[in-house]
């Protein structure tokens, strides 16, 4: 990393379903096309140890056998990509189906470029309306510094249904992240792609998501720098630095850090001008109709 870029390579694969094995070579290899290109950081879909395979709710032990498949932080899958981050003098934003007490984690964990895991967050906002019913949801949003060549990074995750919370990033923000990675699994049409912007927008951060390319979805990986006005009083200026289409590849997120920090600075977000005392409504647990799900937890 020089001058203040960092390059994120989103890493837009098909998973091979429970084949750890499989996954496990594919990521490697992905990871190495990244660091051919230039990349400081690999960023991976949601849950690639297992690609994410689904249980079928219908079929008997079959949730089970999908809960089986998670595996610890120790796991040889994990240390393969401690190793390669260390080989590659590269950062690796690694997913999983993490062995937790009770249910499973869908987890990410952030790996230094000396191959030292320096953040696992776990997705909050877990699809508990499906097959994520399976899974224990994260109790927190963390945010750590990335050691880099020109200076720490500070960076946090969000995973997939995370993103549609506006309060996922704007926590993150709060505690001083940077840069959001966000691993993905799920088709990103307009609306989703709008809204991620807007989450960099809102809270003057960079924006990174990789997702499962086609047919398992649609690709579109993507990347925001959140710099809407780069002059004062300025013309806005369009802040996508990438979008994918679907087929698999690695795509090169550029993101200029310092343009940024200065941005960050200098306007009106973030959290110059909020009112947290009149915003005690969104931590009201009460949930009235339209919105009551039967099967929604708090």
């Amino acid at each position: 990393m020089s001058g203040g870029i960092i390059k994120v390579a989103l890493l837009q694969m098909t998973g091979s379903g429970a084949d750890k094995d499989a996954n496990l070579a594919k990521g490697d290899a992905f990871c190495r096309r990244a660091h051919a290109m230039g990349a400081d950081l690999a960023l991976f879909p949601e849950m690639w140890s297992v690609g994410m395979t689904f249980f079928d709710p219908k079929r008997e032990g079959d949730r089970e056998r999908w809960q089986a498949l998670a595996i610890s932080r120790d796991d040889p899958f994990i240390i393969h990509f401690r190793n390669l981050a260390r080989e590659l003098n590269m950062a690796i934003a690694v997913t999983y189906l993490e062995k937790w007490s009770g249910a499973p984690r869908n987890s990410v964990s952030l790996i230094d470029r000396r191959g030292e895991t320096v953040l696992t967050y776990a997705k909050v906002h877990t699809c508990e309306f499906d097959f994520e019913v399976a899974v224990t949801p994260g109790d927190c949003f963390s945010v750590c510094e990335l050691d880099a060549d020109q200076g720490p990074v500070k960076i946090g995750f969000m995973i997939c249904y995370d993103r549609e919370f506006p309060e996922s990033a704007r926590i993150l923000m709060l505690e001083g992240a940077e840069l959001i990675l966000t691993p993905n699994a799920c088709t990103l049409d307009e609306h989703r792609l709008s809204q991620f912007k807007t989450r960099a927008y809102e809270n003057m951060v960079g924006v990174a998501m990789a997702n499962y390319a086609a047919p398992q979805n649609n690709g579109h990986s993507a990347a925001f720098d959140g710099v809407a006005y780069p002059v004062v009083d300025g013309d806005a200026r369009d802040t996508l630095i990438i979008e994918a289409g679907g087929l698999e590849d690695v795509y090169l997120a550029t993101f200029d850090m310092e343009s940024i920090r200065a941005y960050r600075e200098r306007e009106t977000w973030g959290n110059a001008y909020r009112r947290p005392r009149l915003y005690g409504r969104l931590i009201d647990e009460s949930v009235e109709p339209p919105f009551v799900r039967w099967d929604a937890t708090r």
